[in-house]
């Protein structure tokens, strides 16, 4: 979803005063390691984790440091091209990344809520997206501990994203068609070599 700053940061709802030149090369040297769209890895399942080691938890170290320079919300492992169902995430500013190792949606509500979501592997893209408001996930954490987790509102929408990712869905699979046209369009003029032959 969207941090609108020059371009939209995984899910995010404010947006951002300038960025000082220090945070500013920080989040452009971040984003050079995120996958963009045309990438085969983004449209790959992710295999789910039977180890829980210090490599997994030095992974999730580095990806929540790559989320928190970026300016993103939200980043999966695929995202920047390992292929382990592991998200992380931090809605609130400040507060401490979490992180959800194998998470599987085990209710959803009924209720859904349309909002734009942008994605760091899809700059310059927002697009409207229906989800559901209310989730309770299990997952377990980077050390092996089983948890769920009961999502509302935005940090409900933040693990559904995430966990599409490791499904190899994007948010251009979630939207009506007229605004996936256009989100094409936006793509193909801001990163034509990326995007090479992709389908519309």
């Amino acid at each position: 979803m969207a941090h609108e700053i020059d371009e939209p940061a995984e899910v995010a709802e404010e947006p951002h005063p300038p960025l000082d030149p220090e945070t500013r090369a920080r989040r452009d040297a971040a984003l050079k390691l995120v996958r963009k769209y045309g990438d085969p890895v983004l449209r790959s399942r992710a295999l789910e984790i039977d180890r829980f080691d210090d490599a997994l938890r030095e992974e999730v170290r580095r990806m929540g440091q790559l989320m928190h320079d970026s300016l993103g919300i939200g980043l999966a492992a695929t995202q920047v091209g390992v292929m382990h169902r592991v998200l992380v995430y931090r809605v609130e500013p400040g507060a401490a990344i979490a992180a959800l190792v194998n998470p599987v949606i085990e209710w959803a509500s009924d209720d859904k809520e349309g909002m734009e979501e942008g994605c760091l592997s899809l700059p310059g893209v927002l697009v409207g997206v229906d989800r559901p408001i209310h989730v309770r996930v299990s997952a377990r954490d980077e050390h092996g501990e089983e948890i769920l987790v009961e999502a509302s509102g935005l940090e409900a929408r933040v693990i559904q994203h995430e966990i599409d990712h490791l499904d190899g869905v994007l948010i251009l699979d979630r939207t009506a068609r007229d605004e996936r046209k256009q989100a094409m369009r936006v793509l193909r003029e801001t990163a034509p070599s990326v995007l090479g032959s992709a389908a519309a």
